[in-house]
């Protein structure tokens, strides 16, 4: 079949957890011999054949990608989009792209329609209706990788909800609720399915949602864990790590993801500031929205001169970015991953240090009990005497860790590509079985 993948999240500068699904959604569906498809918003109006060469500048330019047209441009749009939105491909050839090797998926066909995503959540909000877009000889299946209030003519669409997180938690996204509440809604009915990564999320939608339970599949995820880090030598890759961050195996915690109110990491941080242990916690994130609240223990970059600092600096290291490899490399030579995230629709983090056999500290909401399984040390994450207790007895219990790093790996394994593949077509299937 021919299978189309919105790029939505695919041209965030340092990716997001939804990039990473798109892109394992097209590394997966090339596996099972399928031709994939890339829907994007990128404006590259303008001569035929400089249309590939705008796409990829485009691409490069998230903020101007991502930026909101007002006044007289946002109300065309929101006409633009009454009508109709039409695609337009992008030729190959011109552009050398493999310096973006394993950060955009590598799709058969690119087509963009420029700020297509803007403008049909404009559009959404004026009058509460899905745009249609329009391209010559869709592809069999449209899968958005996010609610996308745009439905494509002439394919069976699918949409993915990862989670009812501005629902479950609503302190704890910047969505405007009622907004949010009709855009799902709205994927509900227009779905010839619904796709979602766990049963945790499953229940939800089946809880919050108007839908047929047959419309709603399962199919959890899987992780882009790369061959050379799989198959490198554990002490190997220590070693890089020793020599770039002076950090030893096995020697440090290690949080990374978002800084957000969802994951966690101010509990996360008094607890584990309260077991005075010399084993450091890296958190590999950027400050972002709320981000103070969660970090208030923590000296800002402008308090150099506070006395807690130096006391603090040999504790925790933040880093805002790394490079794949390089986090890759860090998480396999943790003691083990702080996760107590308040909810998940998947955790891809815990399936990522399962696969390398690295103990989990999870928590017991959301997703996160089926992902981990028996494999990890799961605590109530509002309760920061038991993360810390938890942190305690990873630290101390050298038995403990290795006995999870076995069963890690072992569950790891049972979200695997080949059940990936399986659900993935059942998915379809059930899509094909609904009628133009």
């Amino acid at each position: 079949m021919r299978i189309g993948i919105d790029g939505y999240n695919l041209a965030m500068p340092h990716g997001t957890g939804i990039a990473t699904y798109g892109l394992m959604l097209a590394r997966t569906l090339h596996a099972m011999e399928h031709r994939v498809d890339g829907i994007f918003g990128l404006d590259i109006s303008g001569p035929v054949d400089q249309r590939e060469t705008l796409f990829y500048d485009r691409l490069a330019r998230p903020s101007e990608r991502r930026s909101r047209r007002k006044g007289l441009g946002r109300l065309l749009s929101t006409f633009g989009a009454a009508r109709g939105l039409e695609m337009h491909q992008v030729p190959s050839g011109t552009v050398d792209t493999r310096a973006l090797a394993g950060l955009l998926a590598d799709f058969d066909t690119l087509w963009s329609s420029g700020h297509l995503f803007e403008r049909a959540h404009a559009y959404f909000r004026a009058t509460g209706r899905f745009a249609r877009l329009r391209m010559p000889n869709p592809p069999d299946i449209m899968h958005w990788t996010y609610p996308i209030p745009v439905v494509l003519e002439g394919a069976r669409n699918v949409y993915t909800l990862h989670d009812l997180v501005p629902l479950r938690l609503p302190f704890a996204t910047l969505d405007e609720k009622r907004v949010y509440r009709s855009l799902i809604d709205g994927c509900a009915l227009h779905a010839d399915a619904i796709c979602t990564v766990s049963e945790a999320s499953r229940n939800d939608i089946l809880d919050l949602l108007a839908i047929d339970p047959d419309k709603v599949v399962n199919t959890y995820q899987v992780s882009p864990m790369e061959s050379e880090i799989l198959d490198e030598d554990p002490d190997e890759s220590a070693r890089k790590i020793d020599a770039i961050f002076g950090l030893p195996k096995n020697g440090y915690f290690l949080y990374f993801g978002a800084i957000e109110p969802k994951k966690n990491l101010g509990r996360l941080i008094e607890a584990y500031l309260s077991l005075g242990t010399e084993t450091p916690l890296v958190i590999v994130a950027a400050r972002s929205w709320q981000s103070e609240a969660e970090l208030v223990l923590l000296p800002r970059a402008d308090d150099m001169a506070s006395p807690r600092h130096a006391h603090l600096e040999r504790r925790i290291i933040q880093i805002d970015y790394l490079p794949r490899h390089l986090l890759m490399r860090l998480l396999r030579g943790a003691r083990a991953l702080a996760f107590p995230s308040l909810y998940e629709g998947f955790g891809l983090p815990v399936h990522e240090a399962m696969l390398l056999g690295v103990p989990v500290l999870s928590a017991k909401t959301g997703s996160l009990p089926e992902v981990v399984g028996d494999a990890g040390v799961l605590v109530d994450p509002y309760d920061i005497a038991a993360i810390s207790a938890g942190l305690r007895r990873l630290d101390e219990d050298p038995a403990l860790r290795a006995r999870l790093s076995d069963r890690g790996m072992i569950q790891a394994s049972r979200f695997s590509s080949d059940r990936y593949q399986s659900a993935l077509s059942a998915l379809y299937r059930k899509a094909l079985s609904m009628p133009l």
